[in-house]
């Protein structure tokens, strides 16, 4: 089945591009934006509308398999591609991967998947959220001519075997972490809230107080409203390197003193916490990540830490499981470029031991959520990621409701 043609449509995320630098370095809100000028390279604004492209691919039989190019709230920063916009992605698509794919035969995912991770435009690879998207269309594309969902065809390209089993999956509160809490706590969700603690003095607090008051009132939050005694989520937060910033990112022994002081807060729900210091340069990070990792585990600090900053591309994700820099590491799908990256990346945290986040960004669209979920079924992370957005219920819906479809689908396939 061969593709006989390619079109590109700009469209919207489910949230927006941020300075980070700014934002770390104080920048107001005003409502839904912030005041004062980016720091980021090729940022307008401090907060700038999200971009897409949906790449669609049209089969020889008149099918339609389509992907959504996008990246990450954070652009710019940690090591990632720069901010990603419709205008300027369109004609490199058009141009440069277009005319390698019409006429191909959509047969297999890898070997397409391979060709476009191999295009080089001035020397470089094409942007990340390029080769995200285009992959996720191929995938499809392959699914489609062989009828087959896309998991199915993962699992039958890497060997893997579809259990059907449900994924835990995490949800992202943004700056509404008490409203927010409250939606996944009624809806039961196995990892919440993410709350958005970027900023010290408004967020963690100069000594860490705010954070911990949040935490308490977390726990005591789920207890209150939960209404099935089974339901025992794990408390993850991400500190956008804050805690780092507090105690000195070398500093070992004071963050685990505090963390160790959230983890009793958080009894008796299990505590993850997701970048506890920015080092500002991967090597660095690594050391770090991994000497924490270390101590917590020396002490029996029950705090299970995620690899995040500067843990951006396949190769990194391999640099910090190699080093166990983290109890988990978080393989962030658009920046990983093509999903193949991705599949690999999990498959190489699990071959050592370390737990796998599935995760991405709020800044990505339903498309890319549902293909993620596909991946993650064939993979079997330990985790994966509720987006796009920062509603909860949107996001928790269309990651949920893909997973139940394939687990139907599959239960029934099975059963015949």
């Amino acid at each position: 089945m061969k593709i006989v043609k390619a079109i590109c449509a700009p469209g919207r995320t489910g949230f927006y591009y941020d300075d980070q630098r700014a934002i770390k370095q104080g920048a107001i809100a005003d409502g839904a934006t912030y005041l004062g000028d980016p720091t980021t390279p090729h940022f307008t604004a401090i907060r700038q509308a999200g971009e897409a492209i949906s790449v669609m691919l049209i089969l020889e039989d008149g099918q339609i398999a389509f992907g959504d190019c996008a990246t990450v709230q954070y652009a710019g920063v940690g090591g990632r591609d720069t901010l990603f916009s419709a205008a300027d992605g369109i004609p490199l698509i058009e141009q440069h991967v277009f005319p390698r794919l019409i006429g191909a035969e959509a047969d297999c995912f890898r070997r397409l998947a391979d060709e476009l991770e191999d295009i080089r435009v001035d020397g470089k690879p094409l942007h990340a959220a390029i080769r995200y998207g285009v992959s996720q269309a191929i995938l499809d594309a392959v699914a489609k001519a062989k009828r087959l969902l896309m998991c199915e065809v993962i699992a039958a390209e890497y060997d893997l075997s579809l259990t059907g089993g449900e994924i835990p999956i995490f949800t992202q509160s943004g700056d509404a972490r008490y409203q927010g809490a409250d939606k996944m706590i009624l809806k039961g969700v196995p990892a919440l809230p993410h709350a958005l603690i970027n900023h010290v003095e408004t967020k963690l607090g100069t000594s860490g107080e705010l954070l911990l008051d949040y935490v308490i009132w977390l726990r005591d939050r789920i207890l209150a409203l939960k209404t099935d005694d089974s339901y025992h989520p794990t408390l993850h937060i991400d500190v956008y390197g804050t805690i780092g910033q507090i105690f000195g990112k070398e500093n070992y022994a004071a963050m685990a003193y505090y963390l160790e002081t959230l983890a009793k807060a958080a009894l008796p729900f299990p505590l993850r916490i997701e970048g506890p210091m920015d080092a500002d340069e991967r090597e660095l990070q690594i050391q770090c990540m991994s000497a924490l990792t270390r101590l917590l585990d020396e002490r029996g600090i029950p705090v299970e830490l995620v690899a995040d900053e500067w843990c951006n591309t396949l190769e990194d994700v391999k640099a910090f499981a190699n080093r166990r820099a983290g109890h988990m590491v978080q393989i962030k799908t658009p920046d990983l470029g093509g999903i193949g990256n991705s599949v690999e990346a999990v498959l190489y945290c699990k071959a050592l031991g370390i737990s796998a986040y599935l995760g991405g960004s709020c800044n990505e669209t339903d498309r890319t959520a549902q293909v993620s979920v596909h991946l993650a079924m064939a993979t079997r992370p330990d985790l994966m990621l509720a987006k796009p957005g920062m509603g909860v219920d949107e996001a928790y819906m269309i990651v949920y409701n893909e997973m139940q479809r394939i687990r139907a689908f599959l239960a029934a396939k099975h059963a015949n």
